[in-house]
């Protein structure tokens, strides 16, 4: 809509009031006629769910009937810190571009703490470059330049990208962007990038800017590309909020799960065994037992039965499910039965992809027939289809397997694998089923992202009429195993398909039965959740649980996800009362999502300090002396048999000096035991904690610890010089 064409606009404001400004005006010119303070604090505007600049003509945001209801964004609005941020990675690759020659500019766009930009250019940035980097930014932010908008069409976009030397930009235009008949630019000063906004209006709104490390990344993320420097930076409206997320990030480190994973020796992840592939240690063994015995024994209780599953299965049955092809870029390769296999997986794959040339071809041709395989029925006149139906053919009849991605068609063949009744339904099958993704190396974060990965997997075949209750069932199951590890502050996050995408599988019917049924029970169990859409599960729309940890990180972990697809896809069926069968639905549930994520998350919240039922090692006999070495080993005796994890610290030395040790080794509890408790058939038990609680017999000490870990008590985490810990996240900086 053009300025010429519209003479005013009437501008809607949030308290319902209605304004008339010129075409010309802007959000900004609406806020100065308000007030000037308000003026100053606007960062952007919001206009139909969009955010936009505070310096756009309303003209072009307006509707039809040249009308714009608008929000202005100030610095106390949750979004504009977005905005903020987004334009401080444009100030941070300007300072780039004035220390550097030959910059080449790749994205910069903003992340949940903060923002980064890849760049393209000769010299190697480390953090040492930083504070020059930093004094840059100043020097920018201090000019207070307006950031300006404009528009070009492609060809002149091509071409202003050219003269400034920017390939990068060029070829995002001629794909990225191939679609598009205008592109948008900013400019600030001599910095003019590609980029479609929205920014502040001046870099002084910059308070507080801080870099905060740089990494290697790939353009576009496709590893065979080229390779970039990526910046990390972040960004606030004043230095006292800067200044606590610089905190919270120490905090974070401190609480890094692989140093502390490293330092008390619960996993260990070796590159001879491969990369993303855990190593679980006696210590971390302990704790994941421990995990898997208490969620076994309360869904035996719940009427869920164990199975197990293979680690591989035949692709045939993931294409039915639909995880091959559809998963195929994070699944390892194909297991073929014969050498030949690999070479006509990857013949299928390049004339899928449309990237096999004749030549090519016919020397993959020649290639099969010096292995022994002929194909009378491939001929390379035929469609690309044509062809890939003869190479699926051969792949079938020479049997290939696949890592298993996922456990739900293994499950879905346990359900076939006898005739089912109605009077059978819901039928509840759990596996801690080991999965394999093929992520990608610089994804891998300890425990966090892997490669081999244990799932505490069910699913849940029900009828119809049954999927509202199973469904409220697994949401009361995943937030009773969220509480008893302490883990009470979390919302739901209910993920619907996207309608404009073709991803999904199964009819439009199935997925608003499906979507109904999941929020009706959320709505009713008044839980907190909204609604993501575009985040289900390629097969049905999931609940799940988003997991704040003691120092205000989100973390998803539970998920329950309901799924008509697979037992159609699975041909599943059953006897209904009716004598006639029907198709069971498909219940989806893990609350602990991955045992080596799930496991790798508690490290850090409880910063290595697990709460007395979870911990690795749960007393520690320290005897004063030699002379109290038996008695010690009594003691300890005693405890084991009331099933505590108990250990003896035999070795030469004071006892301060192993009770130090006891404590950096975070574990719970302290039997000191020397002559007096000999004699008295005593110990003198200590807390991690609260330290000294005195000399006691010692049932009445097995007394007190087996009650806590009865009651899965979760107590304050340890305190120690380098580690901080708090019982719960009071920020609101997420990380």
């Amino acid at each position: 809509m053009s300025t010429a064409s519209v003479p005013s606009v009437d501008v809607r404001l949030p308290d319902g009031t209605t304004q008339s400004h010129p075409a010309d005006a802007t959000p900004m010119d609406v806020a100065k006629g308000i007030s000037e303070g308000l003026a100053r604090s606007v960062v952007a505007a919001e206009v139909d769910d969009k955010i936009v600049d505070s310096f756009r003509p309303l003209s072009e945001l307006a509707d039809e009937q040249g009308t714009v209801a608008l929000k202005l964004l100030t610095t106390r609005d949750s979004d504009a810190l977005d905005v903020l941020r987004h334009s401080a990675a444009h100030v941070m690759a300007r300072a780039v571009m004035r220390l550097y020659k030959g910059v080449s500019l790749a994205f910069g766009p903003t992340t949940s703490g903060g923002f980064y930009y890849d760049f393209d250019l000769p010299e190697k940035i480390s953090e040492d470059d930083f504070p020059k980097i930093e004094a840059e930014i100043k020097k920018i932010i201090k000019e207070k330049e307006p950031f300006e908008r404009f528009i070009l069409d492609r060809d002149e976009a091509r071409k202003l990208c050219e003269d400034l030397d920017q390939d990068l930009k060029v070829e995002h235009i001629d794909t990225g962007l191939g679609d598009q008949a205008t592109v948008s630019f900013y400019r600030q000063g001599e910095f003019v990038d590609l980029c479609r906004g929205p920014h502040i209006p001046h870099a002084g709104m910059i308070k507080a800017i801080k870099m905060l490390s740089v990494a290697g990344a790939y353009w576009k993320g496709d590893a065979s590309g080229r390779q970039l420097q990526r910046l990390y930076g972040t960004a606030f409206f004043d230095k006292k909020q800067l200044a606590a997320y610089l905190e919270h990030l120490e905090e974070a480190k401190r609480r890094d799960h692989r140093v502390l994973g490293k330092q008390h020796g619960l996993f260990s992840i070796n590159p001879e065994v491969g990369p993303g592939l855990c190593l679980w240690l006696p210590k971390g063994a302990r704790v994941r037992v421990t995990l898997e015995d208490f969620l076994r024994k309360e869904l035996l209780s719940r009427g869920y039965d164990p199975v197990y599953s293979p680690h591989i299965g035949r692709v045939e049955m993931y294409e039915t499910s639909g995880h091959f092809p559809y998963y195929r870029d994070s699944q390892f390769a194909p297991l073929f039965g014969t050498e030949v296999g690999g070479l006509l997986d990857a013949w299928s794959t390049r004339l899928q992809a449309g990237s096999l040339s004749s030549d090519d071809e016919d020397k993959l041709m020649a290639a099969a027939e010096v292995f022994g395989v002929k194909l009378p029925d491939y001929k390379p006149s035929a469609a690309p289809d044509k062809k890939q139906e003869v190479l699926h053919s051969w792949q079938v009849n020479n049997e290939r397997y696949l890592l298993k991605p996922m456990n739900c068609p293994h499950h879905c063949q346990i359900f076939a694998a006898q005739p089912r009744s109605y009077r059978q339904l819901p039928l509840r099958l759990f596996e801690f089923g080991t999965v394999y993704r093929h992520e990608q190396t610089g994804e891998l974060n300890g425990m966090m992202r892997v490669r081999g990965l244990t799932q505490d997997d069910a699913h849940i075949f029900c009828t119809a009429e049954q999927v509202e209750e199973e469904f409220r069932a697994t949401i009361e199951l995943t937030k009773f195993v969220l509480e008893s590890v302490g883990l009470d502050d979390y919302r739901v996050q209910l993920s619907l398909r996207d309608p404009d995408s073709s991803k999904y599988v199964g009819s439009e019917e199935n997925w608003d039965h499906a979507e109904g049924a999941l929020r009706g029970v959320l709505e009713q169990s008044g839980l907190n959740f909204n609604e993501e859409p575009g985040e289900a599960a390629f097969y049905g729309p999931k609940a799940d649980f988003m997991v704040r940890d003691c120092i205000g990180r989100s973390w998803q972990l539970g998920t329950v996800q309901l799924d008509y697809n697979l037992p159609q896809r699975f041909k599943l069926n059953y006897k209904g009362a009716d004598n006639s069968t029907h198709q069971p639905v498909m219940i989806h549930r893990a609350p602990f999502g991955s045992l080596e994520r799930f496991t790798g998350m508690l490290i850090e919240h409880f910063a290595g300090a697990f709460p007395m039922w979870l911990s690795p090692e749960q007393v520690r006999v320290l005897p004063l002396s030699d002379k109290t070495q038996e008695y010690a080993f009594t003691v300890a005796k005693q405890l084991e048999d009331a099933g505590l994890k108990v250990s003896v610290d035999a070795s030469d030395g004071k006892v301060q000096a192993k009770i130090r040790n006891a404590q950096l080794d975070l574990v719970n509890y302290m039997a000191v035991v020397g002559p007096k408790e000999a004699e008295a058939g005593h110990l003198a038990l200590r807390d991690r904690i609260d330290g000294d609680l005195g000399s006691m017999p010692v049932a009445e000490a097995i007394a007190k610890l087996k009650e806590e870990i009865a009651t899965r008590k979760v107590r304050q985490a340890v305190k120690m010089e380098n580690v901080s810990v708090a019982e719960s996240g009071e920020t609101s900086h997420e990380y």
